[in-house]
């Protein structure tokens, strides 16, 4: 799709606040703030341990509603739609990648990968062909058949994020992905990164390593919830 006026901006976050508790018990994490990330995209969210970080994540990829604000996704505003038109939106136009790599231990790699295209009514033989495709992409085209039990914490790290991006996704986002891995294996899964972002990829990445977040295109730096860089 060529670049235009109307579509530069990919997602976009206006006046978000993010309250949790009652009364004298509110805990105010995300104090107001505005956002916005261009089609394209490489977004680093880093701060200190306990400044909004993930919290943000979860507004800005509909895993949580915030107290107050809008967000839009691609000119979509999503605030008010449905829970399963949340859902749905979840599941053809975002990605997620997580630390824990939330991978099904019973199903190898290639059926991780399958299972949310089939989710989305994907004919199986092109889920199929989706998922050996994108697992060769990062690089496990020989693991394809392994279980999470056979594979390093790299290479299931690599299958969640081929997961995350079979279905071609708007946007990825990636909380924290790096957190469980070795320093050796944490490059080779930024420089995925790096190379899925030269493709055009929109991704905003959560971590608290200031030289993962400098390989991002941009950095935003969050201090006791609210935008100070």
């Amino acid at each position: 799709m060529p670049f235009s006026a109307a579509n530069m901006t990919m997602i976009e976050a206006k006046k978000i606040i993010k309250n949790y508790g009652h009364g004298n018990n509110v805990l105010h994490v995300l104090r107001g703030f505005n956002l916005q990330v261009d089609r394209g995209e490489f977004v680093a969210i880093t701060g200190r341990s306990g400044s909004g970080k993930s919290t943000l994540l979860y507004q800005l990829g509909l895993l949580d509603q915030p107290t107050s604000g809008q967000i839009f996704i691609d000119g979509q505003e999503t605030t008010n739609l449905s829970s399963q038109q949340h859902t749905r939106l979840r599941l053809t136009d975002l990605g997620y990648i997580f630390q824990d790599y939330a991978l099904v231990p019973e199903l190898t790699a290639c059926d991780n990968v399958l299972v949310p295209l089939l989710m989305q009514g994907w004919p199986r033989s092109m889920a199929i062909t989706a998922a050996q495709e994108t697992l060769t992409r990062v690089g496990l085209a020989k693991r394809i058949d392994h279980l999470p039990s056979q594979l390093s914490g790299g290479e299931q790290q690599r299958v969640a994020i081929a997961r995350a991006l079979s279905h071609r996704p708007k946007i990825l986002f990636a909380d924290e992905p790096t957190a469980n891995l070795d320093s050796d294996t944490a490059e080779r899964v930024l420089d995925i990164f790096s190379h899925l972002n030269s493709d055009g990829q929109t991704i905003i990445m959560v971590t608290h390593e200031p030289e993962y977040a400098a390989r991002a295109g941009r950095v935003i730096t969050l201090s006791d919830g609210m935008i100070i860089e």
